[in-house]
């Protein structure tokens, strides 16, 4: 199987490749490895949308693949969603691409500048549905990692009254600042995708006494070797 692997950062991704004894990461970007009958190449476009939509979408234009996999971590609104969770993104968007009214906000599909069921929109969301009959992965794999819907951000939010405003406008679990770009170059290039998240912090006034970035990373790179070993077991 074929597979990009794209992470914003090194440092989210490096246990990963310990736990599959794969040599330090390269410098190239995208670097290549093998692993089992895998052929993996990990791409590293750097924090937010902008490099993720221009390097991803370079990439699939590049190269075909079986799967794309985008591996993060993540804030959450969602209390009952507890840091270390791992989660898989099947809806996200950019709810603050529009125009301020006063005190309220229209966005792009309200302004009619944009068709919100235009491909790869559904309603205005960008929906993981490339995933349900591709056959990658067993069922009870995917089955247990938490459906979420996300919204992808240039700011990651610490501040009462900015999470009170983006709560008006989008209801969400998760925030990021990759993810809709990821999945509008996967879904665009019809490419089968995964957005994995594990949950480091409830977004909230920001204070990182209590952050779990430890686990969130630790729990992100064991569901990631899960992931990859049980599609090992698929025969190509």
């Amino acid at each position: 199987m074929r597979i990009l692997l794209v992470a914003a950062t090194v440092f989210e991704i490096r246990p990963l490749f310990h736990k599959l004894n794969l040599k330090e990461i390269q410098s190239e970007n995208p670097g290549q490895y093998q692993y089992l009958n895998h052929h993996i190449d990990l791409l590293i476009p750097g924090i937010g949308m902008v490099p993720t939509a221009y390097f991803v979408g370079r990439q699939l234009a590049l190269q075909q693949y079986d799967l794309a996999i985008n591996a993060g971590i993540a804030g959450t609104f969602n209390i009952s969603i507890p840091p270390g969770t791992v989660v898989n993104v099947v809806e996200d968007c950019v709810p603050e691409l529009g125009a301020e009214d006063a005190e309220n906000f229209i966005s792009v599909f309200e302004l009619g500048l944009a068709d919100p069921d235009m491909h790869p929109y559904h309603g205005g969301k960008l929906k993981n549905d490339l995933m349900s009959t591709t056959g990658l992965f067993p069922d009870k794999v995917l089955a247990g990692l938490m459906q979420v819907k996300a919204i992808t951000s240039n700011t990651v939010r610490g501040n009462a009254a900015s999470i009170e405003r983006i709560r008006r406008i989008a209801a969400a679990d998760i925030e990021s600042m990759e993810g809709a770009a990821f999945f509008f170059a996967c879904l665009t290039a019809k490419t089968p995708c995964l957005q994995i998240r594990s949950i480091s912090n409830l977004v909230e006034e920001r204070d990182k006494s209590r952050w779990d970035l430890d686990l969130a990373l630790k729990n992100l790179n064991n569901s990631l070797f899960e992931l990859i070993n049980s599609a090992s077991m698929k025969v190509d």
